[in-house]
């Protein structure tokens, strides 16, 4: 069913239609709104969860935790400052193996104040544990959040789905809605291994851990993200069985034959599109990998898929403050080094703050690109682009 959803309203529905037990949440901008509409089902006796109100989004997190535990299919959504509050619990809630899912709306971190979208939240969790997925329109969205109950509940790990703030989060876009019977069929009756209810089987959760097993409870869960990917695939693959649309790790848009391309997440890679149909109309063989899952970090099929690339530009909307480059930039080359692959790669930081990013900007890039395949040189490889003199 085709039907004009803003991002917010998006992840709302595809909650409404996964019926989660229990919602714990507290409100902030530009993510209050999802939590808000899910509010108003749960009044109006369209799903059967448990909402739960609390004083901070330390609090929901916590209260997340604990309904997981106890054995219930759970969600929240956050933004910014409040899923930096969450941070202590993002680490026990993944240490711990639940499968909660989080709609997380990027935005940008104090100080100075702000409310619009960059990745500076999401960034900042990324060792946390969780799974993330980026989405990079409302559709996107809509459809990674019932993929990642799936994604969760298999492998044990907690997910993140993520979109930008007020760009998809408040902009109106047409999506394809699957229907209510689909979905449920899709996600599944959740059955949890073990859970604390089952007082049949009891068993110890967050006991302290010291020297004598830590490091091998630790060990499991960074096996358990390696795995992850896999049934990151398999879900995405069902999901196309049923319902027609094709994801996987990344999206490649007319990266096989380019010559030079660009690596971008989010909203960002649907003007990225635009401007390499514009260069590839004027013969340049320009390209776009858009990463969708950041977490795993799928690094030697990144690494492949770009290493026929005379040039490439990694674009990061948030800033590791270094002094040396953005997070994206830092993993592909990274990757690329690992494959002993040898690529020339710029790091261009944009949009913080919300500050737009347009199709001149991308074109600048694309035109830098141009000259450093030809000259094999790069004279800076750290760039900030949209920011005043």
């Amino acid at each position: 069913m085709k039907t004009a959803k803003t991002g917010n309203e998006a992840m709302a529905e595809a909650m409404r239609q996964i019926n989660p037990d229990v919602v714990a949440a507290y409100p902030i901008t530009p993510a209050t709104e999802i939590v808000m509409i899910f509010s108003q089902f749960v009044a109006d006796g369209l799903v059967d969860t448990e909402y739960i109100a609390v004083e901070s989004e330390h609090s929901a997190m916590s209260a997340c935790i604990g309904a997981s535990a106890a054995g219930g299919r759970v969600m929240t959504s956050t933004s910014s400052q409040g899923l930096a509050l969450m941070y202590e619990m993002l680490y026990i809630a993944a240490g711990l193996r639940l499968p909660i899912v989080v709609a997380e709306v990027n935005r940008a971190l104090s100080s100075p104040i702000n409310i619009h979208g960059d990745h500076s939240d999401t960034m900042g969790a990324r060792d946390s544990g969780w799974i993330q997925i980026f989405s990079e329109n409302s559709q996107e969205a809509y459809d990674n959040m019932i993929q990642a109950v799936r994604i969760a509940e298999i492998a044990k790990l907690p997910v993140m789905v993520t979109t930008d703030g007020f760009i998809i989060s408040h902009c109106l876009e047409v999506i394809d809605m699957i229907s209510d019977s689909d979905v449920k069929k899709f996600v599944g009756e959740y059955k949890p291994e073990r859970f604390l209810l089952d007082i049949k089987n009891p068993f110890t959760l967050g006991a302290i851990d010291l020297q004598d097993y830590y490091f091998e409870h630790k060990m499991q869960e960074a096996e358990a993200m390696k795995n992850s990917g896999k049934i990151i695939l398999d879900v995405a693959d069902d999901f196309k069985k049923n319902f027609g649309r094709e994801y996987g790790f990344y999206e490649k848009y007319k990266l096989v034959d380019a010559e030079i391309a660009i690596v971008c997440m989010g909203s960002t890679a649907g003007t990225t599109k635009v401007v390499v149909d514009e260069l590839r109309a004027k013969g340049v063989k320009a390209g776009l990998l858009k990463p969708r899952v950041f977490r795993p970090f799928p690094y030697k099929e990144i690494a492949e898929v770009l290493s026929h690339l005379k040039a490439v530009a990694v674009l990061d909307r948030s800033d590791t403050f270094s002094a040396y480059a953005g997070p994206v930039f830092t993993e592909i080359t990274s990757a690329l080094y690992t494959i002993n692959y040898e690529l020339l790669t710029m790091n261009y930081i944009y949009g913080l703050g919300g500050r737009d990013i347009n199709t001149e900007d991308i074109k600048k890039v694309f035109d830098e690109l141009t000259v450093i395949s030809k000259t094999k040189k790069i004279e800076n490889p750290i760039n900030y682009i949209g920011v005043r003199e």
